[in-house]
């Protein structure tokens, strides 16, 4: 079902088309919702800049990859990043919670647990954006800027800069708002934010975002051991991935010269013993984000979970592949030149000399 359905959005068809007043329905509302928080009542506003990486789109753009790499490319630059997040599939009801490495997935969502990994940043999962901050400024007062991963249209959080990013192959689809498409706001909307980037192939006015697998996987019983790919071309390995977008995640694989038995499973899977348990000894391959969904039944002691019958050759038989993630010089120095031209960050420190 979920499939048809991307297919129905991702492609152009005549029914779409003849769909479109359902469409539209859709847009008025998103429109009046855009008017009303942004230049009407009820927007948020914070002390510390806060930047929102989101998408107009429903379904895996790398959205996340971004905000990893925007938040060690600050950290880099001496300023204190926190970020917050809606923990897909988490039932939090109006609540906020901390994320923090010994946390279970299944508990907070599987992005926010990778990202608390990949950055070690403040992370506060919530589906009120502004709760979430509230929450993360008072628990880390050193946090002198926030990253909104997701969250373009919570318009309750005011936001300092937008970056939307998209799917450089799959594009906008049909370019239907929902329900007949996969869009949730006009694609004018994407003329309104700061930056778009598109993950994969730009066009004119988008910056390129590059994200590729590494050459080498760990083991993920021992992150210390390594395995080059070039090894394993020509072989089968079973590709294992419950991701936005699958079959990116395999034609990787294959492009490194691997033969892919692939195996997907809807985004934020929660994934069980069986489901990647295949019984030979032929090589199991996923992405990190999968990875931190495993940890509770690979390694329930410490988990503070009783042990299960998970055998160590089984779990020594499962390796994880690092996502890289390359974005333009000139990308990054403007980015930095408008976070810093802010009157905000100048309030919490000295600016560098960019």
């Amino acid at each position: 079902m979920r499939q048809a359905l991307l297919n129905f959005w991702y492609r152009k068809s005549s029914i779409a088309n003849l769909l479109a007043p359902f469409s539209w329905l859709f847009q008025v509302v998103a429109k009046c919702r855009y008017f009303f928080y942004r230049y009407g009542v009820g927007q948020q506003e914070f002390t510390v800049p806060v930047i929102v990486v989101g998408n107009i789109t429903l379904g895996g753009t790398g959205k996340t990859p971004l905000v990893s790499w925007l938040a060690n490319e600050l950290k880099q630059q001496g300023l204190m990043p926190g970020i917050v997040m809606r923990g897909y599939g988490v039932d939090l009801g109006g609540e906020t919670r901390i994320v923090t490495d010994e946390c279970l997935a299944k508990n907070v969502g599987d992005e926010p647990l990778l990202l608390k990994q990949k950055t070690d940043c403040p992370l506060v999962i919530g589906k009120n954006r502004p709760l979430a901050v509230s929450h993360l400024l008072k628990s880390f007062p050193q946090i002198n800027i926030i990253i909104s991963d997701d969250g373009l249209q919570h318009y309750a959080l005011a936001r300092d800069i937008e970056i939307a990013v998209l799917d450089g192959q799959r594009r906008l689809g049909n370019g239907h708002c929902l329900p007949v498409g996969p869009l949730r706001e006009n694609k004018r909307r994407l003329k309104s934010v700061d930056f778009v980037v598109a993950n994969g192939t730009a066009l004119p006015g988008e910056w390129v975002m590059g994200t590729q697998l590494g050459n080498t996987c760990y083991a993920i019983h021992n992150p210390e051991l390594k395995q080059s790919l070039e090894d394993w071309q020509g072989k089968k390995v079973h590709a294992v991935a419950g991701i936005g977008n699958p079959d990116r995640f395999f034609a990787a694989l294959k492009a490194k010269g691997l033969e892919v038995i692939a195996h997907p499973f809807p985004d934020h899977y929660d994934f069980k013993p069986e489901d990647i348990c295949f019984n030979d000894d032929i090589p199991v391959v996923m992405t990190e984000k999968d990875a931190v969904k495993c940890r509770a039944f690979l390694y329930p002691q410490q988990m503070n979970h009783e042990a299960n019958n998970t055998e160590d050759s089984f779990v020594k038989g499962i390796w994880c592949i690092p996502l890289e993630v390359k974005l333009q010089e000139e990308f990054r120095e403007q980015l930095l030149r408008k976070i810093y031209s802010g009157q905000k960050i100048a309030r919490h420190i000295s600016l560098p000399a960019l």
